[in-house]
């Protein structure tokens, strides 16, 4: 199931200072409103949906430049994708650096490595004219064959993509639930972008699935929630969904259909972006401390979860959970996922006495733990976090 169609701290900084001045993870719409549809009101009923991002290509670079004003009447970013990009980079970044609604350049979807060479030059004619914005590549899952990665090895695949193409953050692209059933390689895959980012000092960014087609179903709330909450749990700096927008040949059931008309899925990624943007500030910037996984089974690829203070014990039922320990500033935070999309998870925690933990709810506000246990059924896919 494939798609449709070196860089220095401070071009890390300078790419992503909207989003942490806004303390916001960016929400990037993958397959936005397309030539024709992309005017003030539909870019409005996009970022309504909670998208702060979107990337659609165009047929010219004066199309790009309509959609780009569009856009900013509407606060919404836009990655610029048209065919004088690569054909003429230097003078297309130059005719778009200044717009305020510009938030980067859409390289290439699943390179092989057999085009990272090109990629690379390519990144950096753009940024030679614009350091200011990124310059976007998105990768391959895991699942993806050797002839496809052009390597022997996943790992390798990533490992030198991080090393050879010069942007400022690694994208991939993981769709998990398949039928009624989450893929194997999923968290490994998490853990070898999550491991690739730190070792590079660069933000990742990861995806949702909000089109069903194929065998893989149309998603619920838990489902979004399982990704969304998942990818959070690694250290993901970005939230990117496929599609927003109805894609060719793959079907109408993604939050806007063929037709121009809004689906059931639209109201759920709208729920799920609301709770990330609420809790967008506890994310954005954090430090990923470790992730362990709970259950009798854990996945492939994962480590299990051990007590460590001020947590002296942590039990789940079923399949089991995500569990991350991060840090921003002076606090420290606990991020626990139910891996099961479709049964809760009855989940008890004792945190070590004289230790003021608050849980924080989905809106962001905080609310003091009555004691040191906490004790709940944890939804499907869902997750609880904790700050201390």
């Amino acid at each position: 199931m494939m798609r449709l169609a070196t860089v220095a701290c401070g071009l890390l900084a300078l790419a992503c200072s909207a989003a942490a001045a806004a303390e916001r993870i960016p929400v990037l719409a993958w397959g936005g409103p397309p030539a024709g549809q992309a005017t003030v009101e539909r870019f409005r009923e996009l970022a309504d949906c909670g998208f702060t991002d979107s990337f659609s290509g165009f047929a010219n670079a004066d199309d790009m430049a309509k959609a780009l004003d569009a856009a900013h009447d509407a606060g919404v970013r836009l990655l610029v994708s048209c065919p004088e990009l690569e054909s003429a980079p230097e003078a297309t970044a130059k005719r778009f650096k200044s717009h305020p609604a510009l938030g980067g350049y859409f390289l290439r979807d699943e390179p092989s490595v057999s085009d990272f060479g090109s990629l690379a030059k390519w990144a950096r004619r753009v940024q030679a004219v614009d350091p200011d914005h990124l310059a976007y590549v998105n990768l391959f899952p895991d699942y993806a064959n050797a002839q496809q990665l052009g390597t022997a090895t996943y790992q390798d695949y990533v490992d030198r993509f991080a090393k050879e193409v010069p942007v400022p953050m690694i994208s991939f692209d993981y769709y998990p639930i398949v039928g009624r059933s989450v893929r194997a390689s999923w968290y490994a895959n998490l853990e070898v972008i999550a491991a690739a980012a730190r070792a590079n000092h660069k933000p990742f960014w990861a995806f949702a699935l909000s089109l069903p087609h194929y065998d893989y179903p149309t998603p619920t709330v838990a489902h979004l929630r399982e990704q969304v909450y998942s990818d959070l749990a690694y250290g993901a700096q970005g939230i990117e969904y496929f599609t927003y927008w109805a894609a060719g040949g793959l079907g109408g059931g993604s939050p806007i259909d063929a037709a121009g008309k809004r689906t059931p899925v639209y109201d759920r990624v709208k729920q799920v972006n609301a709770e990330l943007r609420a809790l967008s500030p506890i994310f954005i910037g954090s430090k990923v401390l470790w992730v362990r996984h709970t259950g009798k089974s854990i996945p492939q690829g994962t480590l299990g979860f051990e007590p460590e203070r001020p947590i002296q014990s942590l039990t789940t039922d079923g399949a089991g959970a995500v569990v991350s320990r991060m840090s921003k500033a002076d606090r420290q935070f606990l991020l626990v996922v139910n891996r099961e999309i479709e049964n809760p998870m009855p989940t008890k925690i004792d945190f070590a006495d004289g230790i003021a933990v608050s849980q924080i709810l989905k809106d962001g506000t905080e609310r003091k733990l009555a004691s040191a246990v906490f004790s709940a059924h944890v939804e499907p896919g869902d997750a609880v976090l904790f700050a201390w």
